[in-house]
């Protein structure tokens, strides 16, 4: 059986290939249009107008609902190596996947209330995905040690504590940027 068809792996798999589509799809669409510029456009203004905004936002609420699948996949695993290793306390995961809940909740604003028509509603949805977004990563990089070797080798645990780290120093100038 190939890898990414074992139990719930499809999960990560789908919400990759799918949140990467929903960029690319809107980005095409939005330049064939002329909505935005060529080089280095915001995400938001991307989906900002019709009819890439409809897609953008098709797209980005089926992303949500991927990514709240997966969390909670990822919540019921480590739920269940805590039962049989004691490996990762209960409130740490529950932290975690509250964080990604939030997370979730936040694309959901972001898909539904376009940046052109209600911009704060917009905003604080952008600011809830990607700031408890990145605090679900962050997270998560720590129950991987801990869990580990049940979850993933060292090596995975390293690539995700970079992941995080790289994401952690990208909040500011995000933010920053968006301000600006």
């Amino acid at each position: 059986m190939v890898w990414f068809m074992e139990g719930m792996c499809f999960l990560p798999t789908f919400l990759v290939i799918w949140s990467s589509s929903t960029f690319i799809i809107s980005y095409i669409i939005a330049l064939l249009r002329r909505d935005v510029d060529v080089v280095l456009p915001y995400i938001s203004d991307t989906g900002a107008t019709p009819p890439e905004s409809c897609v953008f936002g098709f797209m980005s609420t089926i992303t949500a609902f991927a990514a709240f699948a997966t969390m909670y996949a990822e919540y019921k695993f480590v739920e269940r190596v805590h039962e049989r290793t004691g490996a990762v306390s209960p409130c740490l995961n529950k932290a975690s996947f509250g964080f990604g809940v939030i997370s979730c909740v936040g694309m959901c604003l972001v898909a539904t209330f376009q940046e052109t028509t209600v911009t704060p509603v917009h905003d604080l949805g952008a600011l809830l995905f990607f700031l408890f977004g990145v605090t679900y990563t962050a997270i998560q990089s720590v129950i991987s040690y801990r869990a580990q070797p049940y979850g993933s080798s060292k090596c995975m645990c390293r690539v995700r504590a970079i992941f995080a780290a790289v994401a952690c120093l990208a909040v500011l100038p995000s933010i920053l940027c968006a301000a600006f």
